[in-house]
């Protein structure tokens, strides 16, 4: 048996119908608010008749939308290839208040007035966060400095260093703005924070901003429109012949 062939797999989306055997198979799923991506990958655990169930690229628990979930050896070694696929996001962030989350997950912790900006400003301020950019981490993430998540030293109250990554912005368009809330879309590469995209916009133009919506729709050639919501694919699951 070639290479090729014990690494296929078969893409199980919402619009088709689930096979009997769900080895080595890439679901499509849209995450709810609320839910960590872990917390998808658990369900999956319960449902299916294995453990060997990864997913292609973290949400995080108050974004909603596309998660790429792998099931089986052969799929979940091809886990890098499915992280490396560009990811496309629509979302919104709130002008004039930062929070130390860089999202609405934390209380605001400064104000500033921001009604004397133009769209002429927030243009030429996302002209600065396109192509190759260097972001640093929030304190509010999974990355580990000193052998901690920096989540856990930001709940004590600790700011500690963080080193910049280079990241690549493929696409960023301001889509609309009503009050102090500015709709975005925005494609990029692996690795890339737009809770960290949000609050840097917000400190270029010298107001602040955070993240308060977001949704990812697109993997790849993957789309959240293909994708199941947990309560179909549960009743797919119950619904589907027996192995």
């Amino acid at each position: 048996m070639t290479q090729g062939v014990m690494t296929k797999t078969v893409t199980v989306s919402g619009r088709t119908a689930l096979p009997a055997d769900l080895a080595n198979t890439v679901l499509l799923v849209d995450k709810p608010r609320g839910c960590s991506s872990f917390g998808i990958i658990k369900q999956l655990r319960r449902l299916l008749p294995t453990r060997k169930i990864g997913h292609a690229g973290t949400l995080d628990p108050a974004a909603t939308g596309l998660l790429i979930c792998l099931v089986g050896r052969r799929t979940t070694r091809r886990m890098e290839s499915f992280m490396r696929l560009p990811k496309t996001y629509v979302g919104t962030f709130r002008l004039g208040e930062v929070t130390p989350s860089h999202d609405a997950e934390t209380p605001v912790t400064e104000r500033k007035r921001w009604e004397h900006l133009s769209m002429d400003d927030l243009e030429r301020a996302r002209q600065q966060f396109v192509g190759a950019i260097r972001q640093q981490p929030p304190m509010y993430s999974a990355v580990k400095v000193q052998g901690e998540r920096l989540y856990k030293k930001a709940r004590r109250g600790e700011v500690v260093a963080r080193k910049f990554n280079t990241v690549h912005v493929y696409n960023f368009a301001l889509t609309g703005w009503k009050g102090a809330d500015v709709a975005f879309r925005v494609q990029c590469s692996k690795g890339t924070y737009i809770r960290a995209l949000a609050h840097d916009m917000g400190q270029a133009l010298k107001v602040g901003a955070h993240l308060v919506a977001l949704r990812r729709t697109a993997i790849g050639a993957y789309h959240v429109r293909d994708a199941w919501t947990m309560d179909a694919l549960k009743r797919a699951l119950e619904a589907r012949p027996q192995a």
